[in-house]
């Protein structure tokens, strides 16, 4: 009888788990260099986006280190970064300047809410129809908006910092080659702040150039405005726009890490969350925010971060850092942080989707929805806007290759010892490919009986119901009687609640 010796089985470690982070050094090591670099570079986008929305750098701080320890328990993506963010800036920044700060964060408060509900309502499973072209030109648009934002600390700045910046771009590109021990973003903002440092470069900016740090705790904070129909008017747009440029943004990050660590994600739990965090940030008054995709890749794919610990980390890391260590965060340079950022652009960015071999075997239609996305997005610097452009031409541009595939096909036979025009309609009948449905029919021409055998097509909409009555009614007017052949259940369901009522032929 012979033995046989089972291979020891080994037991992958779900990275993603806070439980097994929390019991490997290795794992909660890496999840707390992440955070601590996520922090660091936090702090600059923080203040820069409180100056977007015209509020004290402290809202925009607060607000940050609130989201993430709050989207750390909430959220339904492991790893995902939320914070203040310059989309979110952008649309609430009217607010801010027509009717000041309790206004601000009222409007905070309700978007908060309005995204809890919209969570609760399912709107995350709309992102299926989201085209993978319009998925990439968001990606390539972001990359875009964050090489973008690094380009004013470029210009007219002194010449130490370009070595700087090429430092830390070289340390970013070859470390990573020797050791992923420690995250390389890490490396180079201590390697660049120590060298500034230790040589006394004083006219290099810093990162307190951009902004005081604040010297307290957030405290609570509840906007003093009165609860009328007239605050809702004044609110209730900008807190619905905000809502949902938030939970796009989110929604469209948390997707992207999904792809990135090949795993899965709870897209309800991430919108809820996303609106209890902006509440939570709202009573600190916190200026809100949603996914940051620029520091969800520094997490994810610079620094190799997979759980929550580290998102949990990269808030608190955050408030000790502005309010323990703010003199000493005000020392970094920021030609560290750019160097940081312009890799995370660069890491960013699809370049498969722009290689000439990849454009050659792309359908034009899919190129151009890529294109139209970048731009729209890049020229409103609204991600909003751009996806939602990018869908409807997305949408249009489908609707006619698929409206191509209607066909109508005639031919004259002898049925039942009478002369017959029979047609035979193939394809997927809707509006935009029964629009031109009356117009393949020889109306004059054919005899006095005509069958249409609409065994190969699908009726979807009344476009196609009312085009159908018109065929009929034309016919009618020359005394041709007309057979409708081969329906199937759900498009004879349709024709018989509509036909007739649509005015069709009038």
């Amino acid at each position: 009888m012979s033995q046989h010796t089972a291979a020891p089985v080994r037991r992958t470690i779900d990275e993603s788990s806070v439980r097994a982070v929390l019991r490997s050094p290795r794992l909660l090591t890496r999840e707390a260099l992440a955070g601590l670099v996520v922090a660091l570079a936090l702090i600059p986008e923080a203040i820069s986006f409180s100056i977007i929305a015209g509020v004290d750098p402290r809202v925009g701080l607060f607000s940050s280190f609130v989201m993430a320890v709050s989207i750390a328990f909430l959220g339904g993506r492991p790893a995902m970064i939320s914070a203040a963010t310059g989309a979110v800036a952008l649309v609430i920044a009217p607010v801010m300047r027509d009717h000041g700060f309790d206004y601000f964060i009222a409007t905070v408060l309700l978007a908060g809410v309005l995204q809890v509900v919209l969570g609760l309502l399912g709107v995350a499973k709309l992102m299926r129809f989201i085209p993978r072209s319009v998925m990439v030109g968001f990606v390539n648009a972001l990359a875009i908006l964050i090489f973008m934002a690094q380009v004013p600390h470029l210009l007219g700045v002194p010449w130490l910092v370009y070595p700087l910046v090429a430092a830390g771009l070289a340390i970013l590109v070859l470390l990573p080659r020797l050791t992923r021990v420690v995250p390389a973003p890490l490396v180079a903002i201590v390697v660049l702040t120590g060298v500034v440092l230790a040589f006394g470069l004083a006219a290099v900016p810093n990162v307190g150039d951009e902004g005081e740090l604040p010297r307290s705790l957030p405290e609570l904070f509840v906007p003093a405005v009165p609860l009328t129909l007239e605050t809702l008017g004044i609110i209730g747009p900008t807190a619905l726009a905000m809502a949902l440029v938030g939970l796009l943004e989110s929604l469209m990050t948390a997707k992207l890490v999904d792809d990135v660590t090949d795993t899965r994600s709870s897209k309800t739990r991430e919108s809820w969350g996303q609106g209890v965090a902006n509440v939570l940030s709202g009573l600190f008054g916190g200026m809100g925010g949603c996914a940051m995709i620029g520091q969800t890749m520094i997490n994810v794919k610079a620094s190799g971060a997979r759980s929550r610990v580290s998102t949990f980390l990269a808030g608190v890391c955050l408030l000790l850092l502005v309010v323990v260590l703010g003199d000493v965060v005000a020392l970094i340079p920021m030609a560290a942080l750019v160097a940081v950022m312009i890799m995370v652009s660069v890491g960013t960015f699809d370049w498969h989707s722009v290689a000439p071999a990849t454009l050659r075997r792309m359908p034009l239609g899919e190129t151009v929805v890529m294109v139209v996305t970048v731009v729209v997005v890049v020229a409103t610097h609204n991600l909003a806007i751009g996806v939602g452009v990018g869908v409807v031409t997305a949408m249009v541009l489908f609707a006619r290759r698929v409206a191509r595939f209607a066909t109508v096909a005639r031919e004259l036979v002898e049925e039942d010892g009478a002369a017959t025009a029979r047609y035979t309609v193939e394809g997927e009948l809707f509006f935009a490919s029964s629009n031109d449905l009356t117009t393949q029919f020889a109306y004059a021409d054919d005899p006095d009986r005509v069958v249409i055998d609409l065994g190969r097509s699908h009726i979807w909409d009344a476009s196609t119901v009312a085009a159908l009555d018109a065929i009929e009614t034309k016919y009618a007017r020359l005394g041709t009687r007309v057979e409708l052949r081969g329906l199937n259940d759900a498009s004879v369901r349709m024709r018989e609640r509509l036909a007739g009522n649509l005015g069709a032929g009038h």
